[in-house]
């Protein structure tokens, strides 16, 4: 017998990670009418504030569902050895970090870099939560003897998150700041690196859910999950290499960093799929939302492949650096891999007893649905946008950006239609989340087997 309020830790970090993807997805959809009703919310908020609301949101969605994923994963690997105490404190942290940075931003309190744009001396709260993670997760976990390969992502992703945020802040020495290369070096390999981070949480969570769903252990336990494990290292060294391209550095490192990129996600494809196949009708059926939603990180770590190998093209990078092609790849990684895994393990973690397919509604697989076709227009917009804008800054075109600009205008409307779409299946999906939430482990506290 399990009861629900031992697992109630993980799942206070992703009901608090769903309120920061509510919000981010809100944010994200009211920035892109400025695009094409410039200056829409002026009155209220700006551009220059929404963009940081809306990335800052992702971001916290992102760390502290990876958070929530972790716990909710060692509450079935060592029950009863997380600190509650630890766990709730990091988390209050967290809500305080999200209350002063949102703070800042609407009172046009700036100071920082890309991602992180909240005066500096607020990363220090999240470094405490971050070391408060630390551990817990050790406390947790030291005393087992044989670590899965998830484990191993996790302690990685953890440990990198903490050395690449740090290092995120070396441009507030001036031995940095005032060379510009070396500045600009360290800041973009840094960013690179927080993605390896979290991907490396996150994917770890993957690997759970298919041993948790498939109730077999081979996948975690393979040669071909772990080769996969030390290639995701290499990547979180390496795969920031694409971002200097117009950096005067050597060029090695940045094709040795899309050759490891581009092999771990064909790896990470290939288990998913092997995993799809081997998995029994009945099994499939209990687990039916989670399993989706992992077949639909499969599917788009496809379309980010085959988007990422065109970019990874030397000459074919000169057109998509600092376009909407890199927003492009960015989102589907984001929405597309991470938030599925994210949402597959929120239904597998709070809606427990809802696992089977004929417990869903139509309209839930109606959102499932328009979140997943939303996405594929809003990325292929973006694609198309930043086609047009790579090819206007690399041709002798004499008309100017704005022209340029006001000739997408069509795209840009479907760029912010598909966005709201997008945002309403979120929300939807989230709400349905958060309620099941709020109704099982706030007002109702009964024990359920398992």
């Amino acid at each position: 017998m399990v009861t629900e309020n031992e697992n109630k830790i993980g799942k206070s970090f992703l009901a608090v990670a769903l309120v920061m993807l509510l919000v981010g997805s809100v944010f994200g959809v009211i920035a892109s009418i400025n695009y094409v009703a410039p200056g829409y919310s002026k009155a209220w908020l700006g551009f220059i504030q929404l963009r940081p609301l809306h990335v800052s949101s992702i971001m916290f969605f992102l760390l502290i569902g990876a958070s929530g994923c972790v716990y909710s994963c060692i509450h079935f690997i060592a029950p009863n050895k997380i600190s509650s105490p630890i766990a709730y404190v990091q988390l209050a942290l967290w809500i305080c970090a999200i209350f002063v940075v949102f703070f800042s931003y609407v009172n046009m309190q700036f100071g920082g870099r890309e991602y992180w744009e909240f005066p500096p001396q607020y990363a220090i709260i999240i470094v405490i939560a971050w070391l408060l993670f630390i551990v817990n997760f050790l406390k947790a976990v030291l005393n087992i003897k044989h670590w899965r390969v998830y484990m191993w992502m996790w302690m990685t992703g953890i440990f990198f998150f903490l050395l690449t945020f740090t290092e995120n802040y070396l441009w507030e020495f001036p031995y940095f700041r005032e060379h510009f290369v070396k500045d600009m070096t360290i800041q973009w390999k840094a960013n690179g690196a927080l993605v390896g981070a979290w991907n490396q949480m996150i994917y770890g969570t993957a690997f759970f859910l298919m041993e948790k769903i498939s109730k077999g252990n081979k996948y975690a336990g393979s040669h071909l999950a772990f080769r996969m494990y030390f290639l995701g290292l290499f990547n979180l060294m390496f795969n920031w290499g694409h971002h200097i391209y117009t950096l005067p550095t050597d060029s090695y490192v940045r094709y040795v960093s899309y050759i490891v990129s581009m092999t771990e996600w064909i790896i990470l494809a290939r288990i998913i799929y092997l995993f799809r196949k081997t998995i029994t009708d009945a099994q499939k059926f209990f687990h039916y939302f989670p399993f989706r939603f992992l077949i639909a990180s499969e599917v788009w770590v496809f379309f980010n492949l085959a988007l990422a190998i065109l970019m990874s093209i030397p000459v074919l990078n000169l057109y998509t650096h600092g376009t909407h092609i890199t927003v492009a790849h960015a989102m589907g990684t984001t929405i597309g891999i991470n938030t599925m895994i994210v949402l597959g393990a929120c239904f597998e973690f709070l809606k427990t007893d809802d696992n089977k397919e004929g417990n869903y509604s139509k309209l839930s697989n109606f959102f499932f649905w328009m979140l997943q076709i939303s996405n594929l227009i809003f990325w292929v917009t973006l694609i198309i946008i930043g086609l047009t804008k790579g090819s206007w800054q690399m041709s002798n075109q004499t008309y100017t950006f704005t022209t340029m600009m006001s000739n997408m205008h069509g795209w840009f409307m479907l760029f912010v239609i598909s966005g709201s779409l997008l945002m309403i299946s979120i929300v939807a999906l989230a709400i349905d989340l958060l309620n099941a939430y709020f109704r099982r482990n706030v007002f109702n506290k009964k024990t359920i087997s398992r």
